[in-house]
Parts: C-alpha cells; structure tokens; sequence
C-alpha cells in the first residue's frame, strides 16, 4: 500500500466523550476497524505471570496496516555510536502527534483507537488497570545495527506499555523484547512478529529491554503508552489537553 492513502483528505469526525476525532475519508482503515481489531487482541490474551504479568498479544491491527506502518516516511535516528537509552536520541524520536496524526490519517486511526472509551475499556477489564485521566502517547520507533536498551521498568508516570513489532523481513525474528528477572537475569524473549505486541503494567518488577545482538534492516516498532498527566513533553501526545476517558 502506497503512502498517499494515507495522507491528508476531505475528513469525516467520529466524537467519543468531549473529544471530536477526524480522519481522512480516504484511508482504508477506519477508526472502528482499528478499534474492533484491538479489542479483540486483547480479549483473546490470557496474563503470563513469569517473571511478571504480561500480555503476548495477536493480531492487534486490522490486516494490512502494519505494512502500512511500516512505509511511514519518518526518518530514522543516527546513533553515532551511542546507545543504551532511547532518551539519548530524544531529539531524533518520531510519534504520532498532532501534526502526524493530521498528516498520515493512520496515526490518527490508530491514536483515535487508544483514546477512545471502548478500548480504554477493554484494556483495563483485561489488566485491571485504571486509566482515568491519562493521555495517549504513541512513538514509531526505528532501531538500526547498534541499537541496545539496556534493562529497565518503565516505573513511574508510564501507566501501560505495549510494544508492537513491525518486522520487515524473517531476518528479524530474534529482535523481540528481552524479559528480566532483574536487571541481571535474562528470562525470555517476546517472538519479533508481525501485528504482536508485548504489553504490561509497568511496576518495580518489569524489567525489560533489548540485548546486544545484530540488528539487521530496520527495526521497526510502535510504542504506546497511557501516561499520567504529570508527564513533561505534551508535545509527544496524540491529545495533549485532552485525557482519555473509560
């Protein structure tokens, strides 16, 4: 699928809660496509408890999408040499923001998806978690050879993660997340699948990251977060004065 569907067009406004969502009539992914799809990622995952709760989700986007994730013309990071912590490139991140989300309409299908009530819903009944009063942040990351992350929790303003992989080629296979016991002790590694995700509620327990280990391509991935409203960088919210509502 070609970039220009996915660009700017004659919009059409689907309105949850105090939030007007408008997306271009043209995109072949419709909000409630996107919607339907991730509820029922989610109702179809059962919690892993070792070595903490978490979710291995299938199937998250509707079919076809990722592929069109995938040619998003973001540019990509430059290392130079330096890794570890995706916040030492902070100035190079790329999200589905304002002006992304009114440039591509799959940012904001998929931003629009994560804000509203029936997923915001069907997310908590699955963790248990509660959302109220958080907001929406979505990052399209690019990882090239000599990308690392070294173990971490997400603790803090983070209330949910999930990490969906965009792989390009079954050359990737082995880029999924690494899951710690501890900062020290690897336990597992999430499949790097295509349309799967990894999702926890970030705690003093969820260690994770990415161990050193050629990466081949681009490896690609959508980070989604709810953050609480203590969270500096507006500026990478889909709706950066407007919180979700369950």
């Amino acid at each position: 699928m070609g970039l220009s569907q996915f660009g700017a067009g004659a919009s059409s406004a689907v309105v949850h809660g105090s939030l007007t969502l408008s997306k271009p009539s043209s995109s072949p992914f419709s909000l409630a496509d996107v919607q339907s799809s991730v509820i029922s990622a989610f109702a179809a995952a059962a919690p892993r408890t070792e070595p903490y709760r978490h979710w291995r989700l299938l199937d998250v986007l509707p079919a076809g999408m990722t592929a069109a994730l995938r040619d998003l013309p973001f540019p990509r990071p430059d290392l130079g040499g330096i890794s570890g912590k995706r916040e030492l490139h902070n100035d190079q991140r790329c999200y589905f923001d304002a002006a992304n989300n009114d440039r591509f309409a799959i940012c904001a299908a998929i931003a629009g998806a994560f804000q509203s009530s029936a997923v915001v819903g069907a997310i908590e009944s699955a963790t248990g978690a509660d959302f109220s009063g958080s907001y929406v942040r979505l990052e399209f990351a690019q990882d090239t050879d000599g990308f690392w992350l070294e173990p971490h929790t997400d603790l803090g303003v983070k209330l949910f993660t999930m990490l969906l992989y965009l792989p390009e080629s079954p050359e990737q296979a082995d880029l999924g997340t690494d899951i710690y016991r501890d900062p020290q002790t690897w336990a597992a590694r999430h499949p790097f699948t295509d349309n799967s995700a990894l999702s926890f509620i970030p705690g003093q327990n969820t260690w994770h990251g990415l161990a050193r280990r050629p990466i081949p391509g681009v490896r690609k991935s959508v980070i989604m977060n709810y953050v609480t409203n203590a969270w500096r960088a507006r500026e990478q919210l889909a709706y950066p004065t407007t919180p979700v509502r369950s």
